[in-house]
C-alpha cells in the first residue's frame, strides 16, 4: 500500500510538473513548429520529409511540451474562472512574487500537496511506527491537504508584509512629495524623485506609475491600479485626494502636506494599538516559559530543604 502511495505520489507530482510547464509556455501548435523547421531546411537548400523534421526537434518539443500543453489546457478548462481572479488578485496585491501567474501558483499548490504527501509517506515507510494502516493513511490526507493550501499561506503572509512595508514608508514618502512639491517640482517629477531616493515597495509602485503613464496611460487610472494593487485604505485615500485635487485644481502641496500629517497621526495610532497589544502577547510565553521556569529555580532549593529535614519524613 505504501508503494502504491508513492507511485501515486509521483505520478501526481510529474503532471503538476507538466501542467506548470504548459501554463508557462505559448501555445504554439505543432504544426506551427513543424512548418519552421521546413522554412530553415528549404533555406538551406536540403530535401527532407517530415519525419525527419520532427526527428530534428529536441526532446522537449517533441515531447514534454505537447503534453504539457495539453495538461495546461485541460487544467485552465476545469479550473473555475473565480478561483483563476481570486489567485490573480492575491499575486497582485503580493506584488508578483518570483513572476508567478495564477495558473503557475495553482500548479505550485498540486505540487506542493505532493510533496507533503510524499515526505509523509517516505517517512512511514522507513520508520517503524506503531499506527495504524488507517491512521497512516489519515495523516497522509491531513497533511496533503495541508501541504496543499501552504502557498495561500506563504501568499498571505506576504501580502500582509508588503502592505505593512507601505504603511510605515508612506509618511516620509510624502513629506518628501510635499517637500518636492513645494519647491516647484511637478507631481510626476516627485514621484521620480521618492523612487530614486528609497528602494522598497511604494517607491517600486510608484516607478510602476511613472513607467505608465510614460506608456500613455492617464495619471488617475495609473494611480487608481496602483492603490488597487497596494489594497491599503491609506493608499485608497491619498490617491483620492490627489486625483481630486487635479481635478478641482487645488494646490496640491496642500493636499500633499495635509495628507502627510494624517499619516503620521495613523501611524502613531498604529504604534500605540501595537503597544497596548504587546501585554497581552506577552502573557502565554510567560505563563507557558518563564513562569515555570522561575518556579522551579525558586522552588527546589526550598523543596531540597524540606524533604531532607525533620518534616520530610511525611512524605515517605
Amino acid at each position: 500500500m505504501i508503494a502504491v502511495i508513492i507511485a501515486v505520489a509521483i505520478i501526481i507530482g510529474t503532471a503538476a510538473v507538466l501542467v506548470a510547464i504548459g501554463l508557462r509556455n505559448p501555445q504554439t501548435s505543432d504544426e506551427k513548429l513543424i512548418q519552421q523547421r521546413l522554412e530553415e531546411f528549404s533555406q538551406r537548400g536540403e530535401v527532407v520529409d517530415l519525419e525527419d523534421i520532427e526527428l530534428s526537434q529536441p526532446f522537449t518539443q517533441r515531447i514534454i511540451y505537447p503534453v504539457a500543453r495539453t495538461l495546461g489546457q485541460l487544467a485552465i478548462r476545469f479550473t473555475p474562472q473565480n478561483a483563476l481572479q481570486s489567485t490573480a488578485k492575491k499575486l497582485e496585491l503580493a506584488g508578483s512574487p518570483v513572476q508567478l501567474d495564477p495558473t503557475m501558483f495553482l500548479a505550485l499548490q498540486f505540487i506542493a500537496a505532493v510533496l507533503f504527501g510524499g515526505l509523509i509517506t517516505l517517512l512511514f515507510s522507513t520508520l517503524h511506527t506503531g499506527f495504524s494502516l488507517v491512521l497512516r493513511l489519515l495523516l497522509i490526507a491531513v497533511t496533503t491537504f495541508v501541504g496543499f493550501f501552504f502557498p495561500q499561506v506563504w501568499i498571505s503572509s506576504v501580502i500582509t508584509q508588503r502592505q505593512r512595508s507601505v504603511r510605515r514608508a508612506m509618511p516620509d514618502a510624502l513629506d518628501l512629495l510635499t517637500i518636492c512639491v513645494e519647491a516647484g517640482l511637478g507631481f510626476d517629477a516627485a514621484m521620480a524623485k521618492v523612487s530614486e531616493k528609497w528602494v522598497n515597495e511604494l517607491s517600486l509602485a510608484f516607478a510602476r506609475v511613472l513607467q505608465e503613464i510614460n506608456l500613455g496611460k492617464l495619471r488617475r487610472d495609473a494611480l487608481r491600479d496602483m492603490a488597487e494593487r497596494i489594497g491599503i485604505s491609506e493608499m485608497t485615500s491619498f490617491v483620492a485626494a490627489v486625483i481630486q485635487s487635479e481635478m478641482l485644481g487645488v494646490s496640491m502641496a496642500k493636499v500633499l502636506r495635509i495628507q502627510s500629517d494624517q499619516m503620521r497621526v495613523k501611524r502613531r495610532q498604529r504604534a500605540e494599538e501595537e503597544a497596548h497589544k504587546a501585554p497581552i502577547k506577552m502573557l502565554i510565553p510567560m505563563a507557558l516559559l518563564i513562569f515555570p521556569s522561575l518556579m522551579i529555580v525558586l522552588l527546589t532549593p526550598a523543596a531540597l530543604k524540606l524533604f531532607h529535614s525533620s518534616l520530610g519524613g511525611m512524605f515517605k
